[in-house]
This record gives C-alpha cells, structure tokens and sequence, in this order.
C-alpha cells in the first residue's frame, strides 16, 4: 500500500513561481510512473504532467507545457513539479497519483495511488 502526501501549495501572485513536492508517507515511489493532476473549482480533475520511474520520459499538458517541470529524485523518493509563469487559471488543487505502469498519462484509471491534494490559489 502506498500513500502519497503533497506539500507546497499556497497563494501567489499572477506570473509568480512556486514548488509541489510529492513523497510517499507510507509505501515507496518505487518503480512507479507518477504523476500530478489538478481540480480548478466547479471543474473536472485534469493530468498536468507525469514523469516515468527512470525520469527518461514525461509529458505535460498543453497549457502548462513550457511553464511546468517535472522532475523526480529517486533517492529522496519524492517527485516535484516546478511551476512558473502562473496565471489564475493554475489555481486548483494540485494532487500527485501513482502508478505501476499506464498507457496514456492522462487516463486516471491507471493510477492507483492518490494524495489529499495541495490547493495553489494564484492572485491576479
């Protein structure tokens, strides 16, 4: 059993940067693909982007593509997404997911593992 906990959400003016971190309190990231998705209020959860367990492949979403980086440390076991560039369209409730293996990034069937979420409100 693994579960996932995500640190770093806060409020933060428009066009400023800010951290996630996702660790696993219980469990281990090991050999699992992870990824972070978001819920902006009164919309539906979507993938933001996802990193494999070597960290040789990622993807991002469109509207963060170029903003957003993922990145993972496999020591520490925690993988952080690094966020600049913010508009008020990022806030949401950022979650972090796991998975032992997925075929699309984006389909959240493949991911077992889930945090509680981390709520980045960005000021305009």
């Amino acid at each position: 059993q693994v579960q996932l906990v995500e640190f770093g959400g806060r409020l933060v003016q428009a066009g400023g940067s800010l951290r996630l971190s996702c660790a696993a309190s219980k469990g281990t990231l090991r050999k699992k693909i992870v990824s972070w998705f978001r819920q902006a209020p009164g919309k539906e959860r979507e993938f933001v982007s996802g990193i494999s367990w070597t960290g040789e492949l990622d993807d991002y979403a469109t509207s963060v593509q170029g903003r957003f980086t993922i990145s993972r440390d496999n020591v520490k076991s925690t993988v952080d997404l690094q966020m600049n560039s913010l508009n008020s369209e990022d806030t949401a409730v950022y979650y972090c997911a796991a998975a032992e293996e997925i075929s699309t990034w984006s389909d959240q069937n493949h991911y077992a593992y889930w945090g509680q979420g981390t709520k980045v409100t960005v000021s305009s």
